[in-house]
């Protein structure tokens, strides 16, 4: 009598397979004869073999279990109309209809899919579940649709109620709370659903202009970046047949980490601890194209979440027109960030009231201090305080007080305190072969993305846009390589030259942001120029003030034909009123944005992708 196995739940429902002589497995892994992703599926889960006239089922150590008719097992002598539940895929067996079903069939090809697909599944691993590994993942989902099964890790998601979601500060994780500027180029690259969910109606606005990096006029749109992240993180879990969330952190160094896995992209941030086990691949980073006079340059951000009483046009303005403050936010809400000098940065400690020691949580690491019931920023991780807070002869909190009085924002409004470090280096390459094919295991070949391949911080989103393009072409280069066999290094020359480029566009850009050139061609850091005007007396209030208005009106003049409402002399100057001799000082000497500079062509990745972006995705 002949057998086969029939789908009752799950994306195989309804499909017949005949059972011959060969022995079946089944798992996410590629070499298995049945293959479906899943959140509770092994590699290798289990395995059916024929014993004479029998034919038994074993669970091969799998993670969460083999059910029968309900009940774990180990090894079952399967009888017609038993039940096996693998995952969310559940098999009937039955006596087959046809008898005589074929041995001899290439059954690795008739059980992946067969209503869509019967080739080889590509394999993926994603280090890092923020916005850059979760587009990803729903970028390959769109491209390659059942020809593509990916793991996505992160330890900041915990499950709850069966999903994959957050998790809160209680269980460890500070959510990110920055609106972020994402620009044309890179949400218009977006599949078609992830732009409809993520830009709602009234979840995103239009602060900044239009420029040299929209497309069709559409100018970028500011979003808060936990929203990316729910609404990324929501999507991949509506996929469970193709994306698989596990919320742990991925091990590279466990045994078996790359087994069966074409490709990992490491997307776990600037401090990725994945991408430096494997520098023999990727290569060491040089620091010293970011360097002046031999000092690594590196920058310190404030970063104070704040709500601000101006309108849009006013603060695009004043941002502008100064390198001390920047502020970025939707409808008035969102985070000043203040360029620290040296001096400045070691202020940025917290206190331990208990202990009476210093903590540098805000400053290294870094935390998110909210404003307590007391009226102090206080680190619910470190139980610290935030010290400048509390100091009356703060240098530094006097100065952030003339930075919220600078965009309008009560001191009330200033609700958390932040931090963090803007310090660029080098990549030789992102593209690497991580491990070699063998006859038991694909290569697999790793790909840096995101803040893991270029951290780029101060201009809020710039790290974002950067992330979200190194994505989108990494995406489409797999989506045109991928046909079942290993993959060649001359497969991501593409890539590899796109993330090139950003490298070189995006970081030139920062660094044009960091420091400054004076008519004698001598460059100093931005932040040095702060630091002297504030240990100098400058050239007086009123010669200030003439510079700042004499710059700001040249602003105006360039942005009002994009920009609608910006104020006029007179409240300019009743807002440079409201300032110190120092502040005045210190927004004169940090110069302008240098939109003249940093302006020019941007990073087009469909210049590599002309053929691919005609051609509709797979189903």
């Amino acid at each position: 009598m002949s057998f086969e196995i029939v789908g009752t739940e799950g994306a195989l429902c309804g499909h017949r397979f005949p059972v011959g002589d060969a022995p079946v497995t089944f798992g996410r892994h590629t070499d298995n004869t049945v293959v479906f992703p899943g959140r509770a599926v092994s590699r290798f889960h289990a395995e059916l073999r024929r014993e004479g006239e029998n034919h038994v089922l074993r669970d091969r150590g799998s993670s969460n279990g083999t059910l029968v008719n309900g009940e774990r097992v180990t090894e079952h002598l399967l009888l017609p109309g038993d039940l096996i539940a693998i995952g969310e895929e559940t098999f009937r067996w039955e006596a087959a209809e046809t008898p005589g079903a074929p041995s001899d069939l290439p059954v690795t090809q008739m059980f992946v899919r067969p209503e869509v697909f019967s080739g080889p599944v590509l394999n993926v691993a994603v280090s890092g579940g923020g916005p850059v590994g979760l587009a990803f993942a729903l970028l390959l989902d769109h491209l390659l649709g059942p020809q593509v099964s990916v793991t996505v890790y992160d330890s900041r998601w915990t499950r709850e109620d069966g999903r994959v979601v957050w998790k809160d500060e209680r269980q460890g994780n500070v959510r990110r709370r920055q609106v972020v500027t994402i620009q044309s180029r890179q949400f218009l690259n977006l599949s078609e659903e992830m732009r409809e969910r993520l830009f709602a109606p009234g979840e995103y606005t239009e602060m900044w202009p239009s420029g040299a990096d929209s497309i069709g006029g559409l100018g970028p749109r500011n979003i808060r970046i936990a929203r990316i992240e729910d609404v990324l993180l929501r999507m991949c879990g509506e996929r469970p047949d193709r994306i698989r969330l596990v919320p742990e952190k991925f091990d590279v160094t466990a045994p078996g980490a790359l087994e069966g896995r074409h490709v990992l992209a490491v997307c776990e941030g600037s401090r990725s601890r994945t991408r430096e086990h494997l520098t023999g691949r990727f290569g060491q980073a040089d620091s010293g194209i970011y360097s002046l006079d031999g000092e690594h340059v590196e920058d310190v951000v404030l970063g104070l979440q704040v709500r601000s009483a101006l309108s849009d046009p006013a603060t695009v303005l004043l941002t502008v027109a100064q390198n001390r403050f920047l502020l970025n936010s939707l409808r008035g809400e969102g985070f000043l960030n203040m360029r620290l000098t040296d001096e400045e940065a070691q202020e940025v400690v917290g206190i331990d009231p208990v202990r009476r020691s210093f903590e540098q949580c805000i400053g290294s690491r870094p935390c998110v201090m909210d404003r307590d019931g007391d009226g102090d920023f206080a680190c619910s991780t470190h139980s610290t305080l935030f010290l400048p807070a509390l100091v009356k002869g703060s240098k530094l909190w006097k100065r952030v007080r003339q930075g919220l009085e600078f965009f309008a924002v009560p001191e009330e409004d200033l609700s958390a305190v932040t931090a963090f470090r803007l310090s660029m280096v080098q990549r030789p390459r992102f593209t690497a072969q991580l491990r070699a094919e063998t006859p038991a295991s694909p290569g697999t070949y790793g790909f840096l993305l995101g803040d893991a391949a270029n951290a780029i911080h101060f201009w809020p989103g710039r790290g974002l846009n950067s992330g979200l393009a190194s994505a989108i072409s990494l995406a489409r280069s797999l989506s045109s390589a991928w046909n079942g066999r290993p993959f060649r290094d001359a497969d991501f020359i593409r890539h590899e030259a796109a993330m090139s480029m950003l490298q070189y566009r995006h970081k030139s850009r920062a660094w044009k942001a960091m420091v400054a050139s004076d008519e004698d061609g001598v460059t100093s850091t931005v932040k040095e120029l702060i630091a002297r005007s504030l240990a100098g007396e400058g050239a007086g209030r009123e010669a200030d003030t003439e510079v700042l208005m004499e710059r700001l009106g040249s602003i105006r003049s360039r942005l009002a034909g994009r920009i609608e409402g910006l104020p006029d002399d007179g409240a300019l100057r009743e807002h440079l009123a409201r300032l110190t001799d120092e502040t005045l000082r210190s927004l004169v000497a940090g110069g302008p944005w240098d939109t003249l500079t940093v302006g020019g062509e941007e990073v087009d990745i469909d210049i590599f992708y002309r053929e691919e972006a005609a051609q509709p995705a797979r189903a």
